[in-house]
């Protein structure tokens, strides 16, 4: 799978109940393709923003009952409709791609979280949303998963985001990298120094804190649902644990799930020992 915002989420898994693996693939593909406008190719941010623009255009169409004419929307809108989907969770996911095109530094974890509130959390939620269990307490747990997740991708891709747009784009938060004495020029460089080894255990140990924080989530959740969170939790588990086998050096090996991984995550979705 390509390196993006969602590679940490299955898609339409064997693992998913077989009625739902069309509409979660139908949620993929647009989330999946708006991403790409905001991050792939070579296309100047108001090109990125006119496609944006354009997605925008489709999600007003379905909530004003206008015909829709985009083929990701022609397969989404009727999984809209069965399903009873918040809309506004299709439009946070463009809020969070259209930021992407224009912002390239976070200010501190707080404005980072908000990002991830709207990057990934509505993935979750949607989700929960098809399998008919977004009660309060689900959708929180749901968030804390989603959210970590999307930390999660930031930390074994820094290298990677270090590349991106005329400065780089950096997710870590800006405060924290002061406190531990990293600079944007380290990151752009991709230097692996002592002290970014040190901002990265912090931001690894705070995004496991987070997932566990969400996982009973998985265990809660009945049959085939459960164990698709479950192996969710556990790739992003599994991730981590290898950005620390490299000793936090993300430039040189960017950590990522491979085939000998895949049964120790099916594994631990099935033996409650996170």
């Amino acid at each position: 799978m390509a390196v993006d915002h969602y590679e940490n989420f299955p898609v339409a898994s064997i693992l998913l109940p077989a009625p739902l693996r069309e509409p979660v693939a139908a949620i993929y593909g647009f989330a999946r393709s708006a991403d790409d406008f905001a991050d792939e190719g070579e296309l100047s941010p108001r090109q990125r923003g006119a496609l944006l623009a354009g997605y925008q255009a489709e999600l007003d169409a379905i909530g004003q009952g206008r015909p829709t004419q985009h083929p990701v929307f022609l397969r989404l809108r009727p999984v809209i409709a069965r399903y009873d989907l918040p809309l506004q969770l299709f439009r946070d996911l463009l809020d969070a791609f259209i930021q992407d095109v224009g912002k390239d530094r976070y200010r501190d974890y707080a404005e980072l979280t908000d990002y991830c509130r709207r990057s990934a959390d509505p993935v979750g939620r949607l989700l929960l949303h098809l399998f008919g269990q977004a009660t309060a307490e689900n959708l929180s747990r749901s968030d804390a998963i989603c959210s970590a997740l999307q930390l999660i991708n930031h930390w074994q891709d820094v290298g990677i985001d270090a590349l991106k747009g005329a400065n780089g784009r950096i997710y870590l938060p800006q405060d924290e990298m002061v406190r531990f004495g990293v600079s944007d020029s380290d990151i752009c460089r991709r230097v692996t120094t002592a002290d970014f080894r040190q901002l990265l255990e912090f931001q690894v140990n705070r995004a496991r804190a987070l997932m566990l924080s969400g996982a009973s989530l998985g265990w809660d959740l009945p049959g085939r649902i459960g164990l698709e969170i479950r192996a969710i939790v556990a790739g992003g588990l599994r991730i981590l644990d290898k950005i620390e086998a490299v000793d936090y050096d993300v430039f040189t090996r960017r950590p990522r799930l491979q085939a000998p991984d895949w049964p120790l995550i099916l594994w631990r979705s099935l033996v409650r020992s996170l």
